[in-house]
């Protein structure tokens, strides 16, 4: 894969190369890693011709976003595409001790900062979600968004994915993320995807410019063929790989914290 070429995702007239850099192990999921260390592993990658980055403010509880946007911040703005994620807002919780030695999220995320998440899609979590991110990135602005987590697994049930459509829906969060797009805050809408099934949901309702695709498409398997990316192509959305080894697996073979 050439890390210079560059492919345009959906009608957006944005292109991106066709190897980025996914954001999640600046979240410090299995082991504390230093900011220095962070800091080399972009500048490695960019130095390499990647010139787009994604992120979410669930990578780290917030994490991932700050050391990317210390990093991408000493970079001309233009020379490369950002994208991060909405779908959760976080605060301070009302113990950070009870917090930090109980909460799933401080479980999840070894060095991750001390702050606690809901879920949110609706318009008021889609904005808030956004503007907390330019701030943690130090950056005046995102290229893409995508909707984050919204499946069976992250939503507890089916029932919570129609209550998480619903808020997308009626509660106006894609209306958010459209006219952040009309506005030309953001170029593109994606979500990300990590079961199949999910796809159809969105493209029924909902005018998509890409999916980032992670479990359902791997080296060793690849479900979201069955279906889930023959509507990306007859619908015209564009599709992220974010998972081609499986987080790492398919590259490291399996280990303690394989997941």
């Amino acid at each position: 894969m050439d890390s210079k070429l560059k492919v345009e995702i959906g009608v957006t007239g944005v292109s991106v190369t066709q190897l980025g850099y996914g954001g999640v192990p600046l979240g410090d999921a299995t082991e504390i890693t230093s900011d220095e260390q962070a800091q080399a592993t972009l500048a490695a990658a960019y130095d390499g011709g990647v010139r787009y980055f994604d992120t979410a403010p669930w990578h780290g509880n917030t994490k991932s976003e700050h050391r990317l946007g210390q990093f991408l911040r000493n970079k001309p703005r233009e020379s490369f595409v950002l994208s991060s994620k909405v779908g959760r807002v976080y605060t301070r919780p009302g113990d950070v001790a009870e917090f930090k030695a109980n909460s799933p999220w401080a479980k999840r995320w070894r060095g991750g900062p001390p702050f606690d998440l809901r879920f949110d899609y609706t318009y008021d979590g889609v904005m808030r979600s956004y503007e907390d991110s330019l701030t943690r990135m130090g950056l005046p602005n995102i290229d893409f968004l995508a909707i984050h987590d919204l499946d069976p697994r992250h939503q507890k049930s089916d029932d919570g994915v129609l209550a998480a459509l619903g808020q997308l829906d009626e509660g106006r969060g894609f209306a958010a993320l459209q006219a952040l797009k009309d506005q030309g805050e953001i170029k593109a809408i994606g979500a990300g995807i990590n079961e199949t099934g999910m796809i159809p949901r969105f493209v029924q309702r909902f005018e998509m410019d890409y999916f980032l695709i992670a479990s359902p498409y791997n080296l060793l398997d690849q479900p979201a063929l069955d279906e889930d990316l023959l509507l990306c192509l007859e619908h015209n959305v564009s599709v992220v790989l974010g998972a081609a080894f499986a987080s790492g697996i398919l590259a490291t073979g399996a280990h303690e914290s394989a997941q």
